[in-house]
């Protein structure tokens, strides 16, 4: 495999991969479940692990997500509130960094999902905000790409073509460089652990109908009478 260029993270910002979980996580649950927000800490660690809209899948322990909100304060990025027994947690992304609601939401779906096309953006982004088009994503996008250096420098970039896609992904850089040959790996080794998943569903499922076929097998005998499909 040829070795890909770094690109070079902004200098306003260098996220840790859980404080970037833990920013993700607190900017989409302030849009998808405003009643519950802000997050305890408690609700926070759920949100931060679950299973589904997360790449790559984190085991975060409270520990762990307490010392990413104290990076996060000083860096202007979350807020704690008062007037609660239980202390919660908002974030202040849009301001902390600088960059209108558009390039904010985009930059939180990476965040939580991984690398993804402008055409993937809009599709995730509709419990966030609505798009209009996909070169709506595209001119977002691209305004973080060629951000100058006084504001911070560049937040996203547009990764090499992958072999057989059709169109680019997009990567933030709020966790400093990005190497594009360990998103490769990491790609192809988040598809063959979920290859893995489904082969050992589909065995359990398969281990499943055998002692059903076995346990009505057995009660037609008892009956009976002939098993379903057999004269």
């Amino acid at each position: 495999m040829p070795t890909l260029p770094s690109t070079q993270p902004p200098m306003s910002l260098a996220l840790s991969v859980t404080e970037a979980r833990v920013l993700g996580t607190l900017m989409e649950k302030a849009r998808t479940v405003p009643d519950s927000y802000p997050l305890s800490l408690n609700t926070l660690m759920l949100g931060c692990n679950q299973k589904s809209s997360r790449e790559p899948f984190m085991n975060l322990t409270e520990a762990e997500i307490a010392t990413a909100l104290d990076n996060l304060k000083p860096m202007n990025l979350v807020r704690e509130t008062s007037g609660s027994r239980v202390a919660r947690f908002e974030h202040n992304f849009q301001r902390g960094v600088g960059v209108p609601e558009q390039s904010a939401v985009i930059l939180g779906l990476l965040m939580l999902r991984g690398p993804q096309t402008a055409g993937e953006l809009r599709l995730n982004a509709e419990r966030w905000y609505r798009f209009a088009d996909i070169s709506s994503v595209e001119g977002f996008l691209e305004e973080m790409q060629d951000r100058s250096e006084e504001k911070g420098g560049a937040l996203v970039v547009k990764l090499t073509r992958a072999p057989g896609a059709r169109e680019q992904r997009w990567t933030h850089l709020l966790c400093g460089p990005v190497d594009e040959n360990t998103l490769v790996l990491q790609r192809s080794g988040s598809a063959v652990e979920s290859a893995g998943a489904l082969s050992e569903r589909v065995a359990t499922l398969e281990a499943e109908v055998a002692q059903l076929r076995q346990t009505v097998q057995m009660l037609c005998s008892e009956l009976g009478v002939s098993p379903p499909g057999q004269e």
